[in-house]
Parts: C-alpha cells; sequence; structure tokens
C-alpha cells in the first residue's frame, strides 16, 4: 500500500488559499496597526486642542489627512526594515569583529560607523542649514551663502565627529567592562563647565545636536552594535552592558559644539 493512501499515517493538510491569503495580509497590516498606535495619540491631541481648545477648523484637512497616511506607512516601512536590515547586520558585524580578534579595526569601524551615520542624519542636515540661516541673521556671520554653507557644513562635521569618539569610547567601555554612570556623569559636568565659557548664541544649538544626534539613522546600528558586543564578549551582560552608546552619542555633541562656538 502507497503511503499517501494508508489511513493510519497521518498527512500535513494543504493550507487554503483564502486562509493563506487572510494569513499573509494579516502579518503585513501588523506593522501599520503598530504605527497606527503610535500615532493615535498625537493626532487626539492635536484634533483636541485644535477642535475643543482654539475652536478653530482644521486646515487644509485633506492635505493633512493624506500626509498623515504617508506618515503612517513610511513609519510602518522604516520599523519593518530595520527589524529586516539594520538591527541584524548592526549585530552580525559586531560578532564578526568580535570573533576577529582585532581591537583597532573594532575601534576604527565604531567610529566611521558614529561618523559616517551622523553625517547623513536628516534631522542634523535640517538643523545645521536653520542654524546657519539663524547665525547669519543675527550677524554672527556673513550673510551669504556660502557663509552659510560654509557654517552648516562645520556644524555637521563637528557633529558627527563627536559621535564618532562617542562610539569609541562607548565601544572601549564595553570591552573593558567600566560602569557606564560614571562616564556619563562626568560627561555631563563637562557640559555644565562649558556652558559658563560658550557663546550663548550657540549653547541653545549645541544642546539640540545632542538630540538630533540620536535619530532615525543613527539609534539602530548604534543599538546593534553595543548589543551585538555585549552578547559576544565573554562576561558581558547584553542588558548592563548593551545600552549606553546612544546616551554618549547624545551627550558628546553638546561638548564639542559649544567648542566649535567657541573657535569658530
Amino acid at each position: 500500500m502507497h503511503p499517501a493512501d494508508n489511513p493510519l499515517v497521518s498527512h500535513p493538510r494543504k493550507q487554503r488559499p483564502l486562509k493563506y491569503l487572510l494569513s499573509k495580509v494579516r502579518k503585513a497590516a501588523d506593522p501599520l496597526i503598530e504605527s497606527a498606535m503610535a500615532l493615535l495619540p498625537i493626532v487626539l491631541v492635536i484634533g483636541f486642542f485644535q477642535l475643543l481648545v482654539l475652536r478653530q477648523p482644521i486646515p487644509q484637512l485633506g492635505q493633512m489627512v493624506w500626509g498623515t497616511v504617508l506618515v503612517l506607512v513610511g513609519l510602518a516601512l522604516f520599523v519593518r526594515g530595520l527589524q529586516m536590515a539594520l538591527f541584524p547586520i548592526g549585530e552580525e558585524m559586531a560578532h564578526n569583529f568580535v570573533r576577529k580578534g582585532n581591537l583597532w579595526w573594532l575601534l576604527v569601524f565604531a567610529f566611521t560607523l558614529g561618523f559616517g551615520t551622523t553625517v547623513a542624519e536628516p534631522a542634523l542636515i535640517a538643523i545645521a542649514d536653520e542654524a546657519a540661516r539663524i547665525a547669519a541673521a543675527g550677524q554672527v556671520i556673513e550673510d551669504t551663502a556660502e557663509a552659510q554653507y560654509a557654517y552648516a557644513t562645520g556644524l555637521r562635521l563637528t557633529v558627527a565627529l563627536a559621535v564618532g569618539i562617542a562610539l569609541l569610547v562607548g565601544v572601549f567601555r564595553i570591552l573593558k567592562g567600566w560602569p557606564v554612570q560614571y562616564l556619563i556623569i562626568g560627561g555631563y559636568f563637562g557640559v555644565v563647565l562649558m556652558t559658563f565659557f560658550a557663546p550663548p548664541e550657540i549653547i541653545g544649538i549645541a544642546y539640540d545636536s545632542g538630540g538630533v544626534t540620536t535619530s532615525t539613522v543613527t539609534v539602530p546600528l548604534v543599538a546593534a552594535l553595543g548589543i551585538g558586543l555585549a552578547s559576544t564578549i565573554h562576561g558581558r551582560d547584553p542588558l548592563i552592558d548593551g545600552f549606553g552608546l546612544i546616551a554618549f552619542a547624545s551627550l558628546t555633541p553638546m561638548i564639542f559644539v559649544m567648542a566649535f562656538g567657541m573657535l569658530y
């Protein structure tokens, strides 16, 4: 008797086409649902204050609805892309560098990763251009396109250099097992100290630069690098040692940008 005709042998059932299609649709809709739940509080807050407090109709409602849909889809695709690409490649490269056993290449990789991702950070590009425009309007620099471009480029490179050095120090901390809190406390002490000497017009930009560097491009790779290193190195706890690189990446730009303002 052929095994397929034997009633005593169990055979896997073929999934029905409709059920298979519904499972795929549900799986594809999960990121959209998660993104919608993340955006819902923002929409509710804006709608509440616009309609009940200000008592004004929402301007260009159709355009805003369409923009919200684009944000929803874009956010869902971005999160899915992080899960499929950036997080895995960051952790995998950290594992490979540790297995390679070359400390210098690991430190070079950490620096270039921080520098490269920060230079490409859209939020930093936007705030650097806006800072250059405000500096020109306040007569801090010449009101020319060349001067604004040079100021914005210098600001971006300064922040990128700061993040690169921050990741280098952060990776070295993971390798040595140093407690992160002492380095963070010392860093913020440096921020407070620099605030007393930096020009007033650069202080706000410096503080904001610490936030814009930890945005869409930088955070996934930096977090994956730290977790991957702590997971690979013997005696390190990913929960204790794997996190903290992002704190370094947001701390050092404040110091470097204030120094940039003092020297520019």
